[in-house]
């Protein structure tokens, strides 16, 4: 359904909307080109949204789940008022089940769960949808204090990479990574972004692209392979760039090519940021050799635009993403606060041990 004839007003960062019973998700797989939304009303259906990503970002999916939520509370309830908190475990096992790396995920569902367990007898839904829009209201407000946590950090005016979206559309509005660019390019610091084309979704061409321009903010497009000498021509003071887990020592797992950045911007001598709420570190996860790595299918891989590029009878290795060590990181960005130079210490200070 088109944005417009639901009235829905994208300027106001709108890519996950609760209305009239039905969770609606901007259909992120057909951007720039429409900007339509799917009208969901079942778990399993926001699964799949999640899964084929309709939706992407490890905030936004976390936001999705607990509207996802929601939804299963009110078929559960009516199909079985008495024992629909039994019945909705395999609800939350489907929505744990659509992606393996964003932490976020699993975090909603937990927050959503305990809920869950604290209900009285009676309708669930109103008090499950005010708790999934309590989890979208707070990450948008975490989004801004990031923005202007990470703006702070950048001294001069200067350019920026970044990579994969990590923007209004990856998260409940803002952004993460984008949160922190728009906040700077508000302050006078940031004169361009040159934005990776992030094969093989194409989420910087399609997405970050789309949002920085309609922005307004100076935006040039690259491929990957580009990076490392963009660095070297000058110019470029921050690789700006969001997470979908952060191991208890501050590896980070993001979006494919991520490291080869990071690496790059170390021996160019560029500082590297990543900017993610606190819903995404995983301090039960102590490295980031233990974060899974999603892998999707090598057609993914083989195909550009709707055509075959790749000849014929050749194999395909495509991960999600990559884990970047805490040691190439010079900064994490969250809502708590900023950590420089991350370690486990710094990490335990920072959610309080």
């Amino acid at each position: 359904m088109d944005a417009s004839a639901l009235g829905i007003d994208l300027t106001a960062d709108n890519a996950i909307v609760w209305r009239d019973g039905r969770l609606y998700l901007l259909d992120q797989r057909l951007l720039p080109q429409q900007a339509d939304f799917l009208p969901l009303e079942e778990v399993r259906a926001v699964a799949d949204a999640i899964r084929d990503m309709v939706v992407r970002g490890a905030p936004a999916i976390g936001i999705s789940a607990a509207y996802g939520v929601a939804l299963a509370a009110r078929h559960r309830f009516r199909a079985n008022p008495v024992d629909w908190k039994t019945a909705i475990a395999a609800d939350l096992e489907t929505l744990a089940r659509s992606r393996p790396t964003a932490v976020n995920l699993f975090w909603a569902i937990e927050r959503m769960g305990a809920r869950i367990v604290a209900l009285p007898e009676g309708d669930p839904e109103p008090a499950l949808l005010a708790e999934a829009r309590r989890i979208h209201e707070e990450d948008v407000e975490a989004n801004h204090r990031m923005g202007d946590l990470g703006a702070a950090l950048i001294e001069g005016a200067t350019a920026v990479i970044t990579h994969c979206n990590a923007g209004a559309l990856a998260t409940g509005g803002y952004g993460t990574a984008l949160g922190v660019i728009r906040s700077a390019f508000r302050d006078g610091k940031i004169q361009r972004v040159y934005a990776d084309e992030t094969r093989p979704w194409l989420q910087g061409a399609r997405l970050t692209a789309w949002e920085l321009e309609r922005d307004g903010i100076p935006v040039s497009l690259m491929v990957e392979g580009a990076a490392a000498a963009r660095m070297r021509a000058g110019g470029v003071g921050w690789i700006i760039v969001g997470s979908d887990r952060i191991a208890a020592n501050g590896d980070l797992a993001n979006k494919i090519g991520t490291y080869g950045l990071a690496v790059a911007a170390r021996y160019h001598g560029l500082k590297f940021m990543v900017a993610a709420p606190t819903s995404t570190i995983d301090m039960k996860v102590p490295s980031g050799e233990l974060i899974p790595i999603e892998e999707r299918a090598a057609e993914e891989i083989f195909h550009c635009g709707g055509r075959r590029v790749a000849t014929e009878g050749v194999d395909a290795w495509n991960p999600v993403f990559d884990v970047t060590p805490a040691g190439l990181v010079d900064a994490i960005v969250t809502e708590k606060g900023v950590v420089l130079n991350p370690d486990r210490a710094k990490m335990e200070a920072l959610m309080g041990g």
